[in-house]
């Protein structure tokens, strides 16, 4: 989010004419961005790690595309990608990071988050992945109660964890399904690509 801050702030100082060091921000922006990729990429793993010092994988990456830090379409990000596939995604439900591998100190276990879920989705589409895209983005709907709110967490069973109704989850709701139709609408669709009842 560093690099966010400073590339945000360069955009707003440029566009809007305001005096800022832009000069320094762009530098600093830039020796962030070497950093995370030197540092934050694991060879390894084929895949950008929770923080330097270990190999787990966190959701919070998730954002690494959606804000413009990297392409979806770069390989070191669709590589990320799929190692969340494989550790971090069950069905359409998405954990944080494992906490086995990356203990947290905060007894019993946790359900998988809604807003990462969302999140996923989001970040599918934007690889072009759009046919796991609906699949999941379809299935976590089936999640929301009676009048289509989510909690903070979803338990293994289906049932509804933590903070309800989370204002985060409905942004992201909205911000993946915005995603998956604006990608819907960019990329022909195939038998198995059509948009999503719920898109419509």
């Amino acid at each position: 989010m560093c690099w966010v801050a400073l590339d945000r702030g360069i955009r707003l100082a440029t566009e809007r004419g305001r005096p800022a060091p832009v000069g320094r921000w762009q530098r600093e922006r830039d020796a962030v961005y070497r950093q995370i990729m030197d540092r934050g990429w694991s060879p390894e793993r084929r895949a950008f790690r929770q923080h330097y010092a270990t190999d787990v994988l966190d959701s919070s990456l998730l954002r690494m595309a959606a804000v413009g830090f990297i392409t979806p379409a770069d390989p070191m990000w669709t590589s990320t990608l799929s190692a969340m596939d494989a550790e971090l995604v069950t069905d359409s439900l998405v954990y944080r990071y494992d906490p086995a591998a990356s203990p947290d100190g905060l007894p019993g276990t946790e359900g998988t988050f809604s807003l990462c879920s969302f999140a996923y989705v989001n970040a599918l589409a934007r690889a072009g992945r759009l046919d796991k895209a609906r699949v999941t983005f379809e299935k976590m709907l089936t999640y929301a109660n009676h009048v289509g709110l989510y909690s903070e967490e979803i338990g293994l069973t289906g049932e509804q964890l933590g903070n309800f109704p989370q204002a985060f989850t409905d942004l992201a709701l909205i911000d993946a399904a915005i995603s998956l139709d604006r990608e819907l609408d960019l990329h022909p669709r195939s038998t198995t690509q059509r948009r999503s009842p719920a898109l419509s």
